[in-house]
């Protein structure tokens, strides 16, 4: 009897529950009426919510009778909240358009939590490329886009080459800045370096880029230094349709590009993508010096192309989650700076193939990465192997032939009396990476929890030509990290740590720490952060052989004839501090600005000449190894490597303002500052250990004032920004490349550093930076066809961006685009 009444009291409990509670369903679409697929659809008062499905449709079950807030959030377009009122034991309807998002305070990113968050919500300065700004960008290059964002150094090498740098310290081989693709690392395997144009993916499949500033190892692990770059793909659920893209502009630039997506049922859904562009770079050969003696190029080709396609499958299990598979290709040929010289990079193919799944609370994730080429080569060694064989009276034909790994060394007077150095100047590359990740995220009311663990295997193999890697180099590390957060909605307030334990093969185990305080107020939000940043050594960093053993990695350590020992590479840290503002001054005026304080150890060198010939002190060991046993014909004579200098404070900030004068019209100023201070009593930052430390020795390579003014027109059918850039003259330093003004570095009255003269292996120009004006426009004559031109440079500032690289001259570009869906759905009918 007792258990018959206590079975009756709970299901009349039930009964009772379920007349005191209602349900919330609809249909989320965007402003042309196509569903919105894994929009967030959340009542915060009640902690209920979920994600639409295939059709934009969602339900939420058991919610209390009375008025509630609902939040709609989905990436790129600006979150909206509404009021529902709900009755007991009936359906409320809720269908809701989404806009997307014109301010920056309404965006939705993901790859500062690894999860969707609104931007003023994120304890860290954010820059967003948004699809907008990518559509309406008439040129194949959006890297230009970069240029625009507040606290980016940018940079263009050519035509193709551009580049970016955060917060300081940058060099003709920089590896700081992580980049990743689609939760993939999108660098190079031997390198670390960001592949940039060898990218597989294509403008027109790009939804978004999120640049984040200051150190994100915490999720992303090393080399998650200086800031993070994400880009982020299109989803075909809400990009379906055919788009066909023509384009064309001096330098002899052609591209043409295909991209298809089409969704096939509520399961399955794909997209592919084509690409193939080419020009010709500006008329510039670098010097190369033999002696006093300059000479061009040899077999300078300054033709480039690029030709990339990849596809994706996506398999919607459940409604709330999605496989999807991707294989992507690219093949590159064009030129390549770096601290030693320009490459000429020949047929270098980059293949990626990734299986990833989703879900509300799961993030599982696994990719493989190919890397290959056999024809790439040094110009400025291969120029120099070139000259001592015709010198010494060999052949053109066989000067030519002999210069890809070779160097004549004369040691008599007849022809013949001499001897040969392996002065390899070709790479090849047969590298592979593979990576693995696994991610839980979860929320309970106010309390938010992140867990995840990342594994990596570089597998490099260089085939003996720049690496020291005979049987392949295979380096692993592992990661396991997590982050939680707890929100006091009611105050504002908002608490975040965070922790990763990341274990490498040979640097053992690092802990990368990361702590936030946010407070939100009527109009913005105030942060307070610190995190911590590491940047492992490149493979290339520690077991690099160049050109004969004249740059070898330090990996082991050095000795020299006097005995002195010089210590193997460590770990370069940075803990960085920062407070910041995102929020409004006006209804019309939005700020995101930020101060930061950076302490950065055991500093990773570019290369430096750690022999000195002149006074007989040559290196003699490579670790235990004497260096001619390591090297051929080695006398350690003259040996560039890497080495780690001591401690640098570093300093900064970064003001973004955007004033929206109406819809149409908006104008965006950015401001930049950066400084350091070195202690030059510090001997660890004596970079060349000559018994002193001089300022170039630690070169900041990064100008200390920035400043940029956009502005933004779009109305009806017409488009068009004009953008406006000055960065202040800098001194750049980095391997043999020198662009600097004038200067006695050390004080005895003679000018070690001459501008527009020959200093040491190159020519310096001088410095970098200047100021220049890119404007862009478009026409949409209607939904399906459209027409832009893309000026950078618009009047031909004679700016010097970069070492080891041209003039940048007026670039013109015009895309003829046309979209249309042969498969288009009919929009769902809003209420």
């Amino acid at each position: 009897m007792k258990k018959l009444l206590f079975l009756l009291t709970l299901i009349s409990s039930l009964v009772i529950n379920a007349q005191d509670s209602g349900s919330v369903k609809g249909t989320i679409t965007e402003a042309s009426g196509m569903p919105l697929a894994g929009a967030a659809v959340y009542i915060k008062s009640l902690d209920k919510g979920g994600v639409t499905d295939f059709d934009g449709n969602f339900t939420i079950e058991d919610v209390a009778e009375g008025t509630h807030t609902v939040s709609i959030s989905y990436i790129g377009f600006e979150t909206l909240e509404q009021s529902v009122s709900v009755t007991a034991g009936k359906t409320t309807q809720l269908n809701s358009q989404l806009k997307e998002s014109n301010s920056v305070l309404d965006e939705v990113i993901i790859t500062a939590g690894k999860k969707p968050q609104k931007i003023t919500d994120v304890p860290a300065t954010v820059n967003v490329i948004t699809a907008r700004d990518i559509e309406e960008f008439p040129s194949f290059n959006i890297g230009e886009l970069a240029a625009r964002q507040k606290g980016v150094d940018f940079v263009r090498t050519g035509v193709l080459g551009t580049g970016i740098n955060i917060r300081g310290f940058n060099s003709a081989f920089n590896s700081k800045n992580l980049q990743v693709t689609d939760d993939r690392l999108s660098t190079l395997i031997a390198t670390g370096l960001p592949m940039g144009s060898f990218s597989t993916v294509t403008k027109d499949d790009i939804s978004r880029v999120e640049i984040l500033l200051g150190p994100n190892g915490t999720l992303y692990g090393p080399n998650a230094h200086n800031g993070l770059v994400s880009t982020i793909t299109k989803n075909p659920r809400q990009s379906e349709g055919t788009t066909f893209a023509v384009g064309a502009g001096n330098q002899n630039v052609v591209t043409a590009r295909l991209r298809h997506a089409q969704v096939l049922n509520d399961k399955f859904a794909y997209k592919f993508h084509f690409e193939r562009s080419q020009g010709t770079e500006f008329n510039y050969a670098d010097s190369v010096y033999v002696g006093t003696t300059a000479y061009k190029e040899l077999d300078l080709d300054r033709d480039f192309d690029s030709q990339k396609y990849g596809a994706s499958l996506f398999y919607k299990p459940t409604k709330s989650s999605e496989i999807t598979g991707y294989y992507g290709h690219s093949n590159s040929n064009n030129i390549g700076v770096t601290s030693a010289g320009r490459n000429q990079i020949k047929d270098w193919s980059i293949d990626v193939a990734q299986v990833k799944f989703v879900s509300k609370n799961f993030f599982a994730n696994t990719y493989y990465t190919w890397s290959k080429t056999d024809e790439t080569y040094a110009m400025n060694q291969r120029t120099q192997n070139y000259v001592s064989f015709i010198d010494n009276g060999f052949s053109e034909e066989e000067a030519s032939e002999r210069s890809f790994t070779e160097q004549w060394f004369q040691t008599g007077a007849n022809f013949g009396d001499g001897i040969v150095l392996q002065r390899g100047a070709l790479f090849k590359d047969a590298s592979k990476r593979f990576n693995a990740e696994a991610q839980y995220n979860n929320n309970w009311n106010q309390f938010y929890l992140t867990l995840g663990a990342q594994y990596q295997l570089d597998m490099a193999d260089s085939k003996g030509t720049y690496l020291f890697d005979e049987g392949g180099i295979d380096l692993d590390q592992t990661g396991v990290y997590t982050q939680m957060e707890y929100k006091l909605s009611d105050s504002g307030w908002g608490f975040l740590v965070g922790g990763r334990i990341d274990n490498h093969e040979l640097y053992g185990s690092n802990f990368i720490p990361k702590a936030a305080i946010t407070k939100k107020v009527k109009s913005g939000t105030f942060r307070l952060t610190y995190g911590k940043g590491i940047a492992v050594p490149s493979i290339l960093n520690l077991k690099g052989n160049l050109f004969g053993g004249l740059v070898i990695g330090n990996g082991e350590g050095f000795t020299l004839t006097d005995g002195t020992k010089i210590g193997k590479l460590d770990v370069e840290t940075i803990n960085s501090y920062e407070i910041g503002y995102k929020g409004k001054l006006s209804e019309k005026l939005f700020i995101d600005t930020n101060a930061y304080y950076n302490q950065s150890d055991n500093f990773i060198s570019p290369l430096v000449n750690i022999a000195d010939a002149a006074n007989g002190n040559n290196v003699t060991h490579v670790g235990d190894t004497p260096i001619g046993d390591l090297v051929d014909g080695s006398t350690g004579a003259f040996v560039l490597t890497y080495l780690n200098f001591g401690h640098v404070d570093t300093y900064g900030l970064d003001v973004g303002l955007n004033y929206y004068f109406n819809d149409s019209f908006r104008t965006s100023v950015n401001y930049s500052y950066f400084d350091r201070s070195l202690d030059t009593d510090d001997m660890d930052n004596d970079g060349n250990l000559d018994g002193q430390v001089l300022e170039s020795e630690l070169p900041i390579n990064t100008p200390n004032h920035k400043f940029s003014v956009g502005l933004h027109y779009g109305k009806g059918k017409f488009y068009g920004a004009l953008f406006g850039r000055y960065v202040q003259k800098y001194d750049f330093f980095s391997g043999i490349n020198v662009a600097a003004e004038t200067q006695d570095q050390d004080g005895d009255g003679i000018n070690e550093i001459v501008e527009n003269a020959q200093v040491g292996r190159t020519w310096n120009y001088g410095q970098l930076g200047g100021f220049s004006v890119d404007a862009n426009a478009g026409y949409n004559f209607n939904d399906n066809l459209s027409l832009g031109l893309s000026i950078t440079n618009l009047f031909n500032a004679k700016n010097r961006e970069f070492v080891a690289s041209p003039v940048i001259e007026t670039l013109v570009s015009f895309e003829l685009k046309y979209k249309v869906n042969f498969f288009k759905k009919k929009p769902a009918t809003i209420n």
